[in-house]
């Protein structure tokens, strides 16, 4: 079987609650050294992730320096802007990381377009999480000054909330696929791609932000990837997640994480969009016939022990 791995890296994973964002660089060679590990067990590996605290960060960033304040910056634009940002960061952490056991560098971050539906109900129904956490108050004024949408985050605070369309192919999958085959480690769809529509022969950005995690998953299984491991900052897939009865979920077939998904176990704007996104790819590649495809979900930190099964949720094919 070819062992390819799509590992997918939660933005919350890289800029804690609480957490300024130059704790990033140490959460990025946590990673480089999970992804370089997997590299020498002899995988392939597509590296994706998320941008939800850098891109709603950039973007008020931008909205406070502003002088012209009708011509903000586009959630297409601070998507690409942060897949460069993040992209540049692992890129020379993964490398370093190969070199340091005397492996090529070769590891290549590609600018990656996504193709959405102007159609999608998302766009009237902003729901994905991106910038910092803000006190009610901080919440409110912003609100008043910007338009902008929040909600109450899981995590505690409340966030900034945007559209994000469900992504229907991957504008570079060819171009992925070119670069694994000459032996790179790929970074791609970061922040789970520029958002981008077709008019004719053309594509052009449009507002939102796609969820990584179920970007990885179709870039996963357009790839016919052995694997998909979702890594954020909580060790597991959790039942009563925050509740009296908490219990970690190790394993879990598709069937059953598709029934706890509908009675409403995994929060829409939280861990839902995880395990949906896995249950997705383990059915897709158990109908292609690969019956030893699974997905699974975990803490960073503890990456290679999700890839080997000895930690996190792993979810398989029934």
């Amino acid at each position: 079987m070819d062992r390819l791995l799509v590992v997918a890296l939660g933005g919350n994973a890289f800029a804690r609650k609480g957490e300024g964002l130059s704790s990033q660089w140490r959460s990025v060679r946590i990673a480089a050294e999970a992804v370089a590990g997997l590299v020498e067990k002899g995988y392939r590996v597509v590296v994706t992730h998320g941008n939800g605290p850098q891109v709603g960060a950039l973007l008020e960033w931008m909205y406070r320096a502003s002088r012209s304040p009708g011509e903000p910056l586009s959630m297409d634009v601070a998507v690409a802007m942060t897949q460069g940002w993040l992209g540049y960061m692992l890129q020379q952490a993964i490398g370093n990381a190969l070199e340091e056991r005397g492996r090529p560098r070769r590891v290549a971050a590609l600018v990656t377009q996504v193709l959405v539906s102007r159609s999608d109900p998302a766009f009237r129904e902003p729901s994905k999480p991106i910038g910092p956490y803000y006190a009610r108050d901080e919440a409110e004024r912003l609100a008043r000054e910007t338009g902008w949408v929040f909600r109450p985050d899981p995590r505690g605070g409340y966030r900034r909330v945007v559209p994000s369309p469900r992504p229907a192919s991957v504008v570079e999958l060819e171009a992925v696929r070119t670069l694994l085959e000459a032996g790179y480690v790929v970074i791609a769809a970061g922040g789970g791609g520029v958002p981008v529509v077709r008019s004719r022969a053309w594509l052009h950005g449009v507002e939102a932000v796609v969820d990584k995690d179920y970007a990885s998953s179709l870039l996963a299984q357009a790839l016919g990837a052995q694997a998909l491991l979702i890594l954020t900052d909580v060790p597991y897939v959790y039942r009563n997640y925050g509740r009296p009865g908490q219990k970690p979920l190790e394993r879990l077939t598709a069937s059953e994480a598709r029934r706890l998904l509908e009675e409403g176990e995994f929060p829409p704007g939280s861990m839902g969009p995880k395990v949906e996104a896995a249950v997705e790819f383990v059915e897709a590649r158990a109908r292609a016939g690969c019956m030893d495809c699974y997905a699974a979900i975990g803490r960073l930190e503890d990456a290679a022990l999700v890839a080997e099964g000895e930690r996190g949720t792993r979810i398989l094919p029934g």
